[in-house]
């Protein structure tokens, strides 16, 4: 009876993890006590699981950051801006690269693959000198075995590791990462020796780039790299785990052929396909890890059917070798259900965390061996039939609007210059127009409000009373600033999903489901159960209050559908796209509203546009072109003379370029300067753009405080390939998470460099 976990969730039931880090980056607690959260947590975590009847354990997989960046400590390749000598990679140095410090900035961080977490991105040359300077693995690997769990110890594999990484700067971008392979090899050998030694039986190498598209060369470094630690992984059980995605034909045909591996993982939730792979050519003798428990949503699994796949399976790898599994790590879901107080019985009943995902991969490997646990079965397919049934679920007028959009194009009705020329007469703007993001920083005290106010410990005419004095405040200041276009600063919001969600129905919240994003940063994603809409206006009043304050164009803020969608645990009983139009029918009665009050510029933020494209080029054109469309929706009805903005942050844009452009908004602000200006490349490269657009001037994730000049220059280098007339001078992203002491002199000189290039550029004329 043999039961996986992937991976588990590193922040702690209660994000002790998060407080942890952040007490010892404000320097209130040591590194000891930090070390010592962590292996609470650490013990805790492999005790559960122990104590569920999980056989095969992860260990290696918490981290202080990121995985990837743990891997990049693990073999030295710490850039050398860090100033790194040598020896055993502590806090400082890897704090630093995570983070940046007070003299040089961090390094880039993206997406990790379709997810909403966040991995740092290891920066490589033919000059890099790799060095075995992390022994973090073994440790774990033995902390885990004196607690007296023996684990399988995770590493991210050295296939998918160049493949994500990227060339560093000054490095020529057509410089081949996979030529490094022979130089990272030994350092993975010198780990899994120490590994054999201290005793691991097995252990595991993540090669999740495996469900990408790779070409042949790609798939021949696999076969190099595993033929090459042939040797040195002999006498252990060896997992190559693939994750997120079904396994193309040619890489399942590699991934089965690697030499010294004797067990596969496959993502079974959103690969489906790869079950007709597995039924037609499974390797003889080896072992399958099933990952039919999904890792990335919070729905409790359909046990009967989960279990009729596996019996099916069986059949073909035979029963000593099928290994009931996660689909992925479970990092990417909440921690445990168990402290949700406020969820109603029937939701809850149709859920389940981590905590309750690995009691259910135990239930499926007893039951496939003969030990069903019928009562837990039984409830659990009651659950599954009340939500099939419950009316909280359906909702027959919103089903009706979001069928009647089909067939219709949602375009404006002007093109883009025509409605720039007529917004520009309404709202008089000087040339490189400044504006923000949304948000400005949350202070303690307005925690405090927000949270006395949820509590009932203050009233509501108290509660309004002292955000509009935020937001007053927030007003004057940018008026100070001399800031060209305002925002209200966001102040009586917790996060820019769960803020809508609250007041959409079809929507459910927790009270502790929160999720890594990056670093210590978590979200608590809302939980979409059934059909959406907008029972009432949810934004105008505040929009309508900070407008009144100041003469100044007042910019409306609001979340888009596809990022409410993409950053929500959504619904898996209906297409996303469906969930999706329902969102921007809501949106769409409340852009409509905000302009009824006199807004003139609207922001509908698509954060995370990007992070819901398929990772497979055959399926990406269908998402972006529903994704596309339903931003369209929500400002279709809007006059020319209202300014629409979106603004997308962390990614890498320059594939979906053309998907931009056909969102159609006046204005698009865009992180930047974080990813090294790789945007800019685009427009080098001759994409017609000709909507405003804000390439972000400065990475507001830094506490780094950045000067006049180096705005300027940033400045200056956009306006080399975009023309003055369209762009606009913002930050990359809200500043919600920085101090006052930081955002005012980082806006004050990102106005002075506004001004400055306005006078050279009237000189110049």
């Amino acid at each position: 009876m043999a039961s996986h976990i992937v991976g588990y969730p590193r922040m702690g039931p209660k994000r002790e993890l998060k407080f942890a880090l952040e007490s010892f980056w404000d320097g209130k607690s040591s590194a000891e006590d930090l070390q010592k959260v962590a292996a609470d947590l650490r013990c805790s975590i492999w005790k559960q699981m122990a104590d569920a009847g999980i056989k095969h354990i992860p260990s290696n997989t918490f981290s202080y950051y990121d995985q990837m960046l743990d891997t990049t400590a693990l073999l030295g390749a710490v850039p050398p801006r860090y100033g790194w000598n040598g020896g055993e990679i502590g806090f400082d140095t890897y704090f630093s690269m995570a983070r940046g410090n007070a003299s040089v900035p961090a390094m880039e961080m993206t997406k990790w693959f379709d997810t909403n977490y966040h991995f740092i991105v290891p920066e490589l040359g033919p000059d890099v000198h790799f060095s075995y300077a992390s022994h973090k693995a073994v440790e774990e690997y033995k902390e885990a075995k004196a607690l007296g769990v023996d684990t399988v110890p995770v590493l991210v594999g050295p296939v998918s590791y160049l493949l994500l990484s990227k060339p560093a700067k000054g490095v020529d971008k057509t410089f081949s990462l996979l030529s490094l392979l022979g130089k990272i090899i030994p350092i993975y050998k010198e780990v899994v020796s120490e590994l054999k030694a201290a005793g691991a039986s097995w252990i595991q190498f993540d090669e999740p780039t495996l469900v990408m598209d790779l070409d042949s060369h790609k798939l021949q470094a696999f076969t190099d790299a595993y033929s090459h630690l042939e040797s040195t992984l002999s006498g252990l059980n060896v997992l190559i785990e693939t994750y997120f995605a079904d396994v193309p034909a040619e890489a399942f045909k590699t991934l089965t052929s690697l030499k010294g591996v004797t067990a596969y993982g496959f993502d079974l939730v959103r690969g489906t396909k790869t079950l007709e792979l597995i039924k037609g050519d499974f390797p003889k003798g080896k072992y399958l890890f099933a990952g039919l428990v999904d890792g990335r949503n919070i729905w409790a699994n359909d046990l009967s059917s989960s279990l009729s796949t596996l019996q099916s399976l069986e059949g073909i790898v035979g029963k000593d070798h099928l290994v009931v599994s996660s689909s992925c790590s479970l990092l990417h879901t909440a921690v445990d259900l168990i402290n949700e107080t406020k969820l109603d019985n029937e939701i809850k009943s149709w859920l389940a965390f981590a905590a309750q995902k690995i009691v259910e991969v135990n239930a499926l490997a007893k039951a496939l061996a003969g030990q069903k646990d019928q009562s837990f079965f039984s409830s659990n397919a009651a659950a599954q039939a009340s939500r099939k049934s419950s009316p909280r679920v359906t909702n027959e007028a919103v089903q009706k609007a979001a069928a009647a959009l089909k067939g219709c194009d949602h375009r404006r009705a002007t093109n883009v210059s025509a409605r720039l020329d007529a917004q520009q007469k309404k709202l008089n703007l000087p040339v490189l127009p400044t504006t923000t993001i949304g948000s400005f920083p949350q202070t303690i005290e307005l925690r405090r409000v927000r949270r006395e106010y949820k509590a009932k410990k203050i009233s509501e005419e108290e509660y309004v009373k002292a955000i509009k004095e935020e937001i007053h405040k927030v007003v004057k200041l940018q008026e100070e600033l001399d800031i060209d276009v305002l925002v209200h600063g966001e102040p009586e919001r917790n996060d820019m999903v769960e803020y809508f969600g609250e007041q959409l129905s079809g929507f459910a919240f927790t009270v502790n489901g929160w999720v890594q994003s990056y670093g210590s940063r978590c979200v608590k994603p809302p939980i979409i159960y059934g059909d959406v809409s907008r029972p009432k206006p949810m934004t105008v009043f505040w929009s309508s209050a900070a407008q009144s304050m100041t003469a100044r164009p007042m910019k409306g803020m609001l979340t888009g559908p596809v990022t409410i969608l993409n950053w929500s645990f959504v619904r898996n009983d209906q297409p996303r796209s469906e969930t999706t139009y329902q969102i921007a029918l809501a949106i769409k009665d409340e852009v409509e509203d905000l302009e009824k009050a006199g807004i003139n510029v609207i922001q509908i933020d698509e954060a995370a546009l990007r992070e819901g494209l398929p990772l497979r080029k055959s399926e990406q054109a269908h998402y972006l072109d529903w994704a596309v469309h339903s931003f369209r929706i929500t400002n279709v009805g809007v006059q020319d003379t209202t300014q629409i903005h979106t603004h997308m942050c962390y990614s890498n844009f320059n594939d979906i370029i053309h998907s931009i452009i056909d969102m159609d908004a006046d204005v698009i602000t865009i992180e930047n300067s974080r990813s090294d200006e790789k945007l800019l490349s685009v427009f080098r490269e001759g994409v017609k753009y000709g909507a405003g657009i804000g390439p972000g001037v400065y990475d507001i994730h830094s506490p780094r405080i950045p000067s006049t000049e180096e705005i300027a220059d940033r400045i200056n280098k956009m306006l080399a390939v975009l023309e003055t007339n369209i762009l606009w001078v913002n930050p990359d992203c809200g500043l919600k998470t920085r101090k006052y002491a930081e955002v005012k002199p980082a806006l004050s000189a990102m106005v002075a460099a506004a001004k400055q290039l306005r006078t050279q550029l009237a000189c110049a004329k």
